[in-house]
């Protein structure tokens, strides 16, 4: 799960991610990341923290990290959140195998619509409800898509 600074999105992402694989029992190694190093080794925003608390997720002893090149050998899948960080990560890539892995999270939804998970952190807590609802959906649909 890769987004800006890995402190809004991906961090909600991933644990939710982690949470539906322990609830449908994969085994599935799951992370996130940023595409700038703004955050590094931060935890995730307090108004995430306190979104997926509500949802019964601890996404609190997360550390923020910065995107890397070996991720591409290490993950399957790589969900971005928007159109930025898709073309950050897409001109990281240096094959076809490495361009098919990245994908926008909401196409899960939304094929081939590249839509964005819009970025809370400059909004109201109401944005984190919004960002949480539509990731909670799409990765219930992944999950659902790789039963």
């Amino acid at each position: 799960m890769v987004c800006l600074g890995n402190i809004c999105r991906s961090p909600m992402a991933h644990g939710i991610l982690e949470e539906k694989a322990k609830k449908w029992n994969k085994q599935l190694i799951v992370d996130s990341a940023g595409t700038t190093n703004f955050h590094i080794d931060e935890k995730p925003d307090e108004r995430a923290i306190k979104k997926m608390r509500n949802y019964n997720i601890d996404i609190s002893k997360q550390k923020a990290r910065q995107f890397h090149k070996n991720d591409f050998e290490t993950f399957d899948y790589i969900f971005v959140m928007d159109a930025n960080n898709y073309e950050n990560i897409i001109h990281m890539t240096k094959s076809e195998i490495h361009k098919r892995k990245v994908d926008f999270i909401l196409n899960v939804l939304y094929p081939q619509q590249n839509m964005s998970v819009p970025d809370p952190y400059y909004g109201e807590d109401s944005g984190f409800e919004n960002v949480y609802q539509l990731l909670d959906t799409a990765i219930e649909k992944f999950i659902e898509n790789i039963k």
